[in-house]
């Protein structure tokens, strides 16, 4: 992303896994994991909205860290459509945690563009299962069109994080927009539609960095 970032290989479930860590300059005030786009269309830890996500969340004051699925770069292991994925996600976090010397209950923040917001949000899920708390969890243009996209919401009013944002593009070629008022209207959850926006935020980048500080930026 800039000279400043790290780009180093960790212990995964499946073999070592190819991270990209961003600093913010002061300490840490959290973590925040970006999960990047489909490993089989082409999808990296380099994709422009992925690191759009992490310069947000280094603005924020957060060590961002972006994981390569397995298969994809210098990560070992092959795509599992989903369940290995949500691992090396979740493997991140650990060593991060660890190497970073955070404590159990520091911020946490999980976020995804695409394949990667359905990674996210079933990491948030599981994670809430175990008692976890996520303070914020972002959600780009997730593929719920292709994948089983966690619900945000109960219906008891509970909800995965604690700050919680959906950006779409009105013209998404990808994902319809469609699809994604579908999954978020039985759990009157809100979509932050982008007018003439396309799937990848092409020429958009800048402001979408800025409406994920606007919104994450208080907690």
């Amino acid at each position: 992303m800039n000279r400043a970032t790290r780009r180093e290989l960790i212990d995964g479930t499946a073999g070592r896994l190819e991270v990209a860590l961003d600093l913010p300059a002061q300490a840490p005030r959290g973590l925040a994991l970006v999960a990047h786009p489909h490993p089989l269309q082409g999808g990296t830890l380099d994709n422009k909205v992925a690191q759009t996500l992490a310069r947000a969340w280094v603005q924020l004051g957060f060590a961002a860290v972006r994981p390569n699925f397995r298969g994809v770069g210098a990560s070992e292991g092959s795509y599992t459509a989903g369940p290995g994925e949500i691992d090396d996600l979740h493997a991140a976090l650990r060593h991060y945690q660890f190497e970073l010397g955070l404590a159990q209950d520091a911020m946490l923040a999980l976020s995804g563009f695409s394949f990667g917001g359905f990674v996210a949000s079933r990491l948030c899920a599981q994670l809430r299962g175990q008692g976890r708390e996520v303070h914020h969890l972002c959600l780009v243009g997730p593929a719920v069109a292709s994948f089983d996209v966690a619900p945000l919401r109960g219906a008891d009013g509970t909800t995965l994080a604690r700050r919680m944002l959906v950006v779409h593009g009105e013209r998404d070629e990808v994902v319809p927009l469609a699809a994604v008022m579908e999954w978020a209207r039985p759990q009157s959850q809100p979509v932050l539609v982008v007018p003439g926006a396309g799937h990848f935020f092409h020429g958009m980048l800048t402001p979408l960095k800025d409406w994920v500080c606007a919104w994450h930026g208080t907690l």
